[in-house]
């Protein structure tokens, strides 16, 4: 699977210098796998033998389809879009008063 733009941001700073594997070749990421509240990462590699992990956050099934769903989606934005404009109006409450 081809993907485009991996590198999001070309601005890298060194985190850790010469990081060995261990005798079954892991390497220990440490504070650097916090990123952005990631629970795992895709990992490139490159002809040359660089490697990039992108931080990815998984989301429950259940709220899978709107991704999955570009319409459904565009309208998601479109509505969060508007309403950080200030393009919003008010239709009352949506309480229940009977229960």
């Amino acid at each position: 699977m081809a993907h485009a733009f991996v590198v999001k941001d070309s601005d890298f700073h060194l985190v850790t210098e010469f990081v060995r594997p261990d005798a079954k070749r892991r390497l220990t990421l440490g504070g650097a796998a916090t990123a952005a509240g990631a629970t795992a990462f895709n990992i490139y590699r490159n002809a040359v033998g660089q490697i990039v992990l992108d931080p990815v956050k998984a989301i429950p099934a259940a709220e899978a389809w709107l991704w999955e769903n570009p319409k459904a989606l565009a309208a998601v934005r479109q509505g969060l879009k508007e309403s950080a404009q200030g393009q919003t109006v008010y239709l009352g409450s949506f309480a229940n008063e009977t229960k």
